[in-house]
């Protein structure tokens, strides 16, 4: 199994904070956002490789990160380094790290979450069941339950969790579940939520509908939102939605990531 982080945005919303550095790789506390996700993921016996799809502009940045991580006893980061990323304590990554560089340098000029994933599959030529994650945010679960969860199911899956918020259902996808959790139908923003089970940003996709996912857009599929090709998955093959065991923290904002490093740094 491959653990694809989608990393490919330019985080407008934090300003100055990412006008030149990747909010993945902002610091919380010693680690940074990616790396505290990755200390967990990881781990999973089932995943073999770690793949980070990210934009030209913040490529180096992720290229430099990545060989402190995969060893990180030799020493400094180099001098060339962007000066955010010294003085962090780097956590090892025992896994292989591919960073993939999609092209871009704008934010008006970016390919969207969706085509992302599809550019690293098709220019690693990855054929495996995939983890798809978004690398903005911080995790009280481990992701070994997900995999666990999608493996007695069989199925590629979604993630979800209760969400009382009417407002909140509203800007995020939500789904229906059977007895079983199966998904039976999902919906992006809707205005009148038949749930409250809102999706969270981490899917796997099993290798068996890979070819769905490489013919997503060209047969519809939005490419914006990682959650655009969830919505198209569930009504072109049988998938299954995980209850998030524990919460999870969403760096959005400037706000948030402040809060982020007050409460968890």
């Amino acid at each position: 199994m491959k653990n694809i982080v989608i990393a490919a945005g330019y985080a407008t919303r934090l300003g100055e904070l990412t006008k030149n550095f990747p909010k993945p790789l902002l610091k919380i506390g010693q680690n940074t956002i990616l790396g505290r996700m990755l200390d967990d993921i990881d781990k999973i016996p089932d995943i073999d490789e770690h793949i980070i799809i990210t934009n030209h502009k913040f490529a180096h940045i992720f290229e430099d990160w990545a060989k402190e991580v995969s060893n990180p006893l030799r020493g400094e980061i180099s001098q060339n380094s962007n000066q955010n990323l010294k003085n962090f304590q780097a956590k090892p990554v025992k896994k292989p790290i591919t960073i993939v560089d999609d092209g871009t340098e704008t934010n008006e000029t970016r390919l969207g979450a969706v085509c992302d994933l599809l550019f690293a599959m098709d220019k690693l030529s990855i054929d495996d069941d995939l983890l798809v994650v978004a690398a903005d945010n911080l995790l009280f679960f481990s992701f070994s339950e997900f995999v666990d969860f999608a493996k007695q199911k069989g199925t590629s899956c979604i993630m979800c969790h209760e969400q009382p918020s009417i407002e909140k259902l509203q800007r995020t996808g939500v789904v229906e579940l059977d007895e079983n959790n199966r998904v039976l139908g999902m919906e992006e923003k809707p205005q009148q939520p038949k749930s409250h089970w809102a999706v969270p940003p981490f899917y796997i996709y099993m290798k068996k509908d890979l070819d769905l996912v490489r013919h997503s857009v060209e047969n519809g599929c939005g490419k914006d939102a990682p959650g655009n090709l969830a919505h198209y998955m569930v009504e072109h093959t049988t998938m299954h939605a995980w209850p998030m065991s524990a919460g999870r923290f969403d760096i959005g904002s400037l706000d948030t990531y402040k809060e982020a490093v007050e409460r968890f740094g």
